[in-house]
């Protein structure tokens, strides 16, 4: 599947032909560097590895250093292996720009890592109402899960019972985006509607 490393920008909104206000995200994507090309001979698939986002050296461990040497790149932050890559940039070191990956009218997944918001109670972790009236002694009850099982039997909390705990900062994909608009000399998408993830948080794009 093609595919570009990209970042997250921010969110806007655009006029479309029929001249309604759309809301839309403003993803830099690439230029992205081929760091590796895998083949069905030596590793059993083809595949393409692309790197994006500089990062000093200093915090690039010493095997991710010669990694990127042999492919003459610079160390980068992100590294995502795309299968069965068509692009017309295939060399190592090449350089793939959005512009040749993706079109207008295109279909898009994007792949993100949700904002992060520590730990949460039930009510903002899954949407619980709290116990509810702060009358006949339920003065400090509003945010509480209620009741969590029997006592008797079978003395236990089931697995699986939804419970506070750490929310966000999880791998979601969304699917079947439209890019509405590219800019090949900014490497800038605009994708329709929303995508997983805080502004500067890389993401990856599939092409449908």
């Amino acid at each position: 599947m093609n595919g570009l490393i990209g970042k997250k920008v921010g969110m806007t909104s655009i006029y479309d032909n029929a001249g309604k206000n759309v809301a839309c995200t403003v993803i830099e994507v690439g230029p992205c560097v081929v760091t590796q090309v895998k083949t069905e001979d030596k590793d059993g698939y083809t595949a393409l590895q692309l790197a994006f986002g500089d990062a000093k050296a200093k915090n690039t461990s010493k095997p991710l250093q010669g990694h990127f040497e042999k492919a003459g790149s610079e160390p980068k932050h992100k590294l995502v292996e795309f299968r069965d890559f068509s692009a017309v940039a295939k060399s190592l070191g090449e350089v793939i720009n959005a512009n040749e990956v993706f079109a207008e009218g295109d279909t898009v997944h994007v792949v993100g890592e949700t904002k992060g918001k520590g730990f949460q109670g039930v009510v903002k972790r899954h949407g619980f109402a709290g116990v509810g009236g702060a009358t006949h002694g339920q003065h400090n009850r509003q945010r509480s899960p209620g009741s969590m099982g029997a006592s008797s039997f079978p003395s236990r909390v089931f697995k699986g019972k939804r419970l506070p705990g750490h929310a966000g900062s999880d791998n979601v994909k969304v699917k079947n985006l439209k890019v509405l608009k590219v800019f090949g000399e900014q490497n800038l998408i605009l994708v329709k509607g929303a995508i997983p993830g805080s502004k500067g948080s890389f993401v990856v794009l599939e092409k449908k």
